[in-house]
């Protein structure tokens, strides 16, 4: 058996039962880390050489532990391949009960062959060609300091070329010092709820998962209902809020502008209490059919801490977001992160950076923009004959879903689920965005921008025959 080979510098630990003879004890050790999985199948064993240094035991006596093993099936050696676990060595896992669950999120779950939930773009077209390429360029400007612990707000460079761009774009008054870049808008709404205390008003009907956030965070939720022009901010006088989140460009998720008399109330309330505004821009860069809505902290930077991220217009996995707050808050807010997780890591941080500097940014989203515009006017196009049936249709003129309302005769969504389940498509349904049941409405939640180019038209088709099948009377039988 050679010590040549991909394996010679492998490091393993095992641990070899005292009082046993070094051979048996080093064999036992090893039958048992296979048995149990902590070694798997294929997995590579150092050379003998390595191991028997690094044991204080002579090469010899692994040498012969590692023949035993071969011998017995456990592993197998070829020449210049080097000492491997055999596939079939590991033993059936035994069966576990009360294994944790996976953790669910928002945009988390079960998904079918076909599938129109919302809350995600396309993963499938990340822009990976970019990506390197901005990768690249800033690893090799990058200075020494970038690779070690920093500013708990964030790179400067990134926070200087966010300030520009969401002035330019998006009318936000922003400085590099205002702005604390986190691992994307739960991250920040926790950290604000653990700075601010106190009850937050939420969006109803919203995202419970970001509700859920704020909880964990330490303040209370009060719903605040929506209705057709927006939350209704009116209410806020009688609530005990300290903070407000909306979503006033593009309400997630019934679509719906925040009107601009609720938006003078809105800051109105935020000046004579001292309360904060959490305003979630997360999806203003794809609108269609109407002029981009102006940030509202734009209009009263001291009363609103503005949340934006990556995961909608580049992806969810980057984890890269950003809070704009009032000066009145920067200190403590990076004082929360600090002791979070420190910093958000720096590298995502200069590629971007670098993306929205040299403008490769702006010409992604307009890429993108365009794609999902088509994808929006195929929808429509399919879900126009529907429309007779006393479907509605809200939110299409932005972003990356439409809400589809049932009548007040039926369907209800629990047959449209019984129906979408039946064609393998997975939608979102309103009454799941609830924070209060108190509201009987019912709708559909189809997300466009999910599924891949390919894969779109066959989840259209899924959905209108899913439509057909809960609207239309069946055909009799002759």
């Amino acid at each position: 058996m050679s010590d040549d080979g991909p394996n010679r510098s492998i490091d393993l630990l095992v641990d070899v039962e005292a009082g046993t003879g070094r051979r048996a004890g080093l064999e036992e050790a090893l039958r048992t880390a296979i048995r149990i999985g902590r070694l798997g199948p294929g997995t590579r064993l150092p050379a003998s050489r390595a191991l028997a240094a690094g044991l204080g035991i002579s090469r010899g006596t692994v040498r012969a532990a590692y023949d035993q093993l071969v011998a017995e099936g456990y592993l197998t050696a070829r020449q210049g391949s080097g000492t491997v676990v055999a596939l079939r060595a590991q033993a059936p896992p035994e069966p576990r009960t009360g294994a944790p669950s996976e953790p669910r999120t928002e945009a988390h779950g079960g998904g079918g062959r076909y599938d129109l939930r919302p809350g995600s773009p396309d993963a499938s077209a990340f822009p990976t060609a970019l990506w390197l390429d901005a990768s690249r360029r800033a690893l090799t400007r990058a200075s020494a300091e970038a690779f070690g612990y920093g500013d708990p707000r964030g790179r400067i460079e990134l926070r200087i070329a966010l300030a520009a761009y969401l002035g330019r774009t998006r009318g936000v008054l922003a400085r590099p010092e205002n702005i604390l870049i986190t691992n994307g808008h739960l991250q920040g709404i926790t950290l604000l709820a653990r700075v601010v205390g106190g009850t937050v008003a939420m969006e109803d009907p919203g995202v419970p998962f970001h509700a859920e956030g704020v909880r964990r965070g330490g303040a209370a939720v009060v719903p605040l209902p929506v209705d057709r022009r927006g939350a209704r901010t009116d209410l806020l006088a009688g609530t005990a809020a300290t903070a407000v989140e909306v979503t006033p460009a593009h309400q997630y998720p019934t679509g719906r502008t925040l009107q601009p008399e609720r938006r003078r109330t809105l800051v109105e309330w935020a000046r004579d209490t001292g309360g904060l505004i959490i305003e979630n821009d997360y999806d203003a860069e794809f609108r269609y059919d109407r002029k981009p809505v102006g940030a509202l902290q734009g209009v009263s930077p001291e009363e609103v801490a503005y949340l934006g991220t990556t995961s909608k217009t580049l992806g969810p996995a980057l984890r890269l977001g950003w809070m704009v707050l009032p000066s009145r808050l920067v200190g403590a807010v990076a004082d929360a992160k600090l002791h979070t997780d420190h910093h958000t890591e720096h590298l995502g941080q200069l590629a971007l950076a670098d993306l929205i500097t040299r403008h490769a940014y702006d010409r992604h989203i307009r890429a993108s923009r365009q794609r999902y515009r088509r994808r929006r006017d195929q929808l429509r196009t399919r879900l126009q004959p529907y429309l007779s049936h006393g479907l509605t249709i809200e939110g299409i003129a932005a972003g990356l879903h439409v809400l589809l309302t049932l009548p007040p005769g039926g369907p209800t969504e629990a047959d449209v689920t019984a129906a979408a389940t039946a064609r393998e498509l997975a939608l979102g349904y309103l009454t799941e965005r609830r924070l209060s049941p108190s509201t009987p409405e019912q709708a559909i939640i189809i997300g466009y921008g999910r599924p891949a180019d390919h894969a779109y038209s066959a989840a259209l088709d899924a959905l209108t025959s899913t439509l057909d099948a809960v609207l239309l009377p069946p055909v009799p039988e002759l």
